[in-house]
């Protein structure tokens, strides 16, 4: 039986990306900036956007595809994909997606995208505004339980007291983030770098996350990456970022409702973690650099975990700043500055970065990088990840 896998045959050929605004701040409507971005991708990979036959995309992205191959000039659309979900739990499950569609010939030359501008429709990370409170919120929003931020600080908090894990490994996480966004003039939070006394002493949000420092920001933007066949990416101007391994879903009852799952101090990745390593036929221990979604710094710990990058029970002496930053540290991670500190655009910027890093072109380069693992956004579900790699990982 031939073997059915993703790995080595399909490429990242161009990355693309808006200027990265604060909430609100965009000059242009989402439609646009997803144009832009999809535009940049092309330009950037030596592709006519026209040639462009199939969009992928997630947290019910309103730029939908029959739209934008009518702005695109398109020839013939041959595939329209939108993963479930809210959120960034679908970030690398949109690529997988668009590479899912290559490889079976369902298309030839895939964007997967995502666009967001927050000032234009709605915030994310606000509780709902609502007459009543109906299905889990019936149950949650009586109790004070309404925005993503205090649900998933009590699955945190029970996995940090479980484990005996302390608030330092969160700071940290934020401190690598801001850090490497000084040297990238593309991160919103460039410019203003984070000190241990000013985490320390910003307010808290709900325990254990700080301010500005342990939650994602809100940004508008659009990011894009395009997806063609392993042969074909030969001959377009960059050096070639191969997929390896990629999976998405949830493990067994991951989305029972109303905080009552059997697995409750989880981010959702156990059995697709062990998916994706296994089509990429590697370990945590092959990976160079870590892209981790941060929706807040907890799930970032939760999903190491899961993926097997931090044992719970070292992740005090493994989750400490020198660890974490590029271009020595022993994990590199989030180098362009992430969610935190680079900008919100649901993860889609991760995947552009862990390109720039098996280009050798990022502005927090890892020497020699080969393996680049992308993990989604965690503690939402279905969830996804996957592992990036150069022509060397073949």
């Amino acid at each position: 039986m031939t073997e059915r896998t993703l790995r080595g045959k399909v490429a990242i050929a161009g990355i693309g990306e808006t200027t990265y605004y604060r909430h609100g701040q965009s000059p242009d409507a989402e439609f646009k900036l997803a144009l832009i971005a999809i535009l940049e991708a092309c330009r950037d990979a030596g592709i006519d956007p026209r040639e462009v036959d199939g969009f992928a995309s997630y947290g019910n992205d309103r730029s939908d595809a029959p739209r934008l191959a009518a702005a695109l000039g398109i020839r013939d659309l041959r595939f329209s994909n939108m993963h479930w979900g809210g959120g960034g739990g679908g970030v690398a499950a949109a690529v997988a997606n668009a590479a899912a569609a290559v490889q079976s010939g369902m298309a030839n030359c895939v964007i997967a995208f995502r666009s967001l501008a927050q000032g234009q429709f709605a915030r994310y990370g606000r509780g709902a505004q609502a007459a009543a409170a109906a299905g889990d919120d019936a149950f949650l929003a009586p109790y004070g339980l309404m925005s993503p931020a205090q649900r998933f600080a009590m699955k945190i908090t029970r996995f940090m007291t479980d484990h005996g894990i302390r608030h330092e490994a969160l700071r940290a996480i934020a401190m690598a983030s801001y850090h490497h966004a000084q040297t990238n003039p593309r991160a919103v939070m460039h410019g203003r770098p984070l000190t241990a006394e000013k985490y320390d002493a910003s307010r808290w949000i709900i325990e254990p996350f700080h301010r500005l420092f342990d939650c994602c920001q809100e940004n508008d933007g659009a990011g894009a990456v395009l997806v063609v066949p392993a042969e074909r990416a030969k001959d377009l101007p960059h050096r070639p970022t191969y997929l390896l391994g990629a999976a998405q879903g949830g493990h067994h009852r991951s989305a029972a409702p109303v905080h009552n799952a059997p697995d409750y101090a989880s981010a959702h990745f156990k059995t697709v973690a062990r998916n994706m390593w296994a089509m990429a036929k590697l370990g945590p221990q092959d990976c160079d650099v870590v892209q981790a979604y941060e929706n807040f710094t907890g799930g970032v710990l939760l999903s190491l975990v899961e993926h097997g990058f931090v044992d719970p029970g070292r992740a005090n002496e493994q989750l400490v700043l020198e660890n974490l930053l590029a271009p020595s540290g022993k994990m590199p991670m989030n180098t362009s500055g992430g969610n935190l500190a680079e900008c919100y655009m649901h993860g889609l910027e991760m995947v552009n970065e862990a390109v720039r890093q098996l280009r050798g072109t990022a502005c927090n380069q890892v020497p020699e990088a080969n393996v680049v693992a992308v993990l989604g956004g965690p503690m939402v579900t279905p969830v996804s990840s996957l592992v990036l790699g150069t022509e060397a990982t073949l």
